[in-house]
Formats: structure tokens, sequence, C-alpha cells
């Protein structure tokens, strides 16, 4: 990836003036974000409405995207999804604009745009959101936000950038950005559907879920830690360091998950994928270690979870 541009830099100011492309949920409570700090925006919205509500907190309202981006260097893009940023800047004058591109997408997508940022004169970076809109602008929420791509682009503007939400820069792979986003949300969903099937199983007992919800919780914290032993393992690939329970244990005692379900009357469909992978690593030989390496099992070189 190159920073080379045709055209001159424009100095930055304690207050940079930027451009936001989209005024939906989050990219309304970006732009709040910024005008809070003090910073000139110019917003743009394919549903003016939207756009035009922001007017009365001090936004400048562009009446086409290009017009948006031609207003400054920074430019900030917070659509529906990668066709829709393409679909948008369609045409667009991007030259010596800095493209910062916090819409949802794929490592594929970010790297695709990088790519198509660079061919037309502007520096890029892939961003993936780690928050709700609330969180944005809040202080203390722990929202954040990964970024990939040029490097020079996001320490010149690492101050505007860390406005709304926390900054964490993870490579010049522009396609990083999305992989740790999707990855974190990945197993968050895991996690949700684990929940799912505990409150399943207590909602027809005199068990209260809010009673019952603070122990999920501790639970889960408790076990959160456990990602660092993974890692070494990963990283080893000793699959038997440390290991407390190992998987044929954790086999065998699927059992007894399976017949609480079935008693309970709840479906066991969010636990019996992730079960037959530990039946399958057993099977090939890793009794005696921990259920890290079913990774492997997921890898698709390799055979993969369809083998």
């Amino acid at each position: 990836m190159t920073d080379k541009t045709s055209a001159p830099r424009i100095p930055l100011t304690p207050h940079t003036p930027l451009t936001v492309l989209g005024a939906g949920a989050m990219g309304t409570a970006l732009v709040r974000a910024w005008l809070a700090a003090g910073h000139p925006v110019t917003v743009w919205n394919r549903t003016p409405a939207r756009a035009e509500a922001l007017a009365a907190e001090g936004a400048a309202v562009a009446r086409t995207a290009a017009e948006a981006v031609a207003g400054n260097r920074l430019v900030i893009v917070c659509l529906l999804d990668d066709a829709s940023v393409g679909a948008a800047l369609d045409g667009v004058d991007l030259t010596g604009r800095d493209l910062v591109n916090l819409t949802t997408g794929t490592p594929a997508d970010g790297r695709a745009r990088a790519a198509w940022a660079t061919a037309r004169g502007a520096r890029f970076l892939d961003g993936g959101i780690m928050a709700v809109p609330p969180m944005i602008g809040a202080a203390g929420s722990g929202a954040y936000v990964f970024y990939s791509g040029s490097r020079t682009l996001f320490d010149e503007h690492r101050d505007t950038l860390a406005v709304p939400a926390g900054t964490r820069y993870v490579g010049e792979d522009a396609g990083f950005a999305a992989l740790h986003d999707v990855a974190l949300l990945s197993a968050m969903t895991g996690m949700f559907a684990g929940v799912s099937h505990a409150f399943a199983l207590i909602r027809r007992e005199a068990i209260a879920p809010g009673d019952f919800a603070p122990l999920l919780a501790s639970w889960l914290t408790a076990m959160a830690p456990s990602v660092h032993l993974a890692a070494a393992q990963l990283e080893t690939g000793d699959y038997g360091k440390d290991v407390v329970s190992n998987l044929a244990m954790q086999v065998a005692g699927n059992a007894t998950l399976l017949r609480t379900a079935e008693e309970q009357g709840v479906s066991a469909e969010l636990l019996t994928p992730y079960m037959g992978l530990m039946e399958r690593w057993l099977a090939e030989g890793h009794g005696e270690e921990d259920a890290t390496g079913m990774v492997e099992l997921l890898d698709l070189g390799r055979g993969g979870a369809s083998a």
C-alpha cells in the first residue's frame, strides 16, 4: 500500500475539520461526538432529512457526497455495507483525501477497498467499531475502533479518531481491522448461544432469570481467561500444555449436558455442533489434550469441519 498522492497535504489544526458520509445511528453518534469536541463536521446522507437533523447541532450539510468529500481532507465513511460505499463514492474525486472506512465489512472488503482508494489517489484506513451507538463519545464506555491500513494516516489523525472512541491500530494489512472485529463478534455469538441454552434450561422451573443472571455472568467471567492458555497452546502447537480438563473427560461430560437438556425439554441444537467437533478430535487420538486443537478441524485447508 502506498501513501503517495498527487496533491499537497493540508496542514492539520487542533480541531481537524472532517467529513462524515452516513447519518444512520452510528454515523450520527460519531458526528455528535466530533461536534461536541469542537471539530467542524460536514455531513452527507443519502436520505437528506437525517443529515439535516444534525445541522441544528452545528454540522454543515452537503447536498452530494462529492461536495462533502471536496470539503475536507479527512473523510469518514459509515454506511450500510461495502456496496453502499462504492455507490456513494462512484465518480467522486478522492485525490489527496484521507479516507477512513468505518462501514462493517469483511477482510476481503477492506483489502479491495484499500486498493480501490489508493488507485484514486487517497490514503486509506479500514475500521471495525467495537461499540453500539450509545457507547460512542461516552466517557468510560469501553468503546474502541480497530484500524488497519495506512500507518501514516493513522498516526496523523490519531487524536481526531480517538474523540468518539478509543483506537487500536492492528497493522498495515487493510483487512486486519475487519478480521479482528469479526473474530471478536464470532466469539460473542458463540457465548450468546450458550447463554440462550442456559436460560432455556431454567425457564420452566421456579428459578428467576434475574437471580440466575449474576451466576451466569460471574461464571463466564471466570472462564474467560482460558483464552490465554488457548493462545499459548496454539502458538507452541502443544495442545497438552497445562491441561486442566482433558478432551476425553470433556466429551464424557457432554452426555450429562445432553441428558439434562432432554429432561428439561430443551433442544440441544446450539450445543451439538461443537460437541461433534470434540468427538472428531477425540477420535483422532487427542484425548489427553485440551480442546484447543479443534481449531485445526475448522481450517478448511486441512479438510475442515465438513470432512
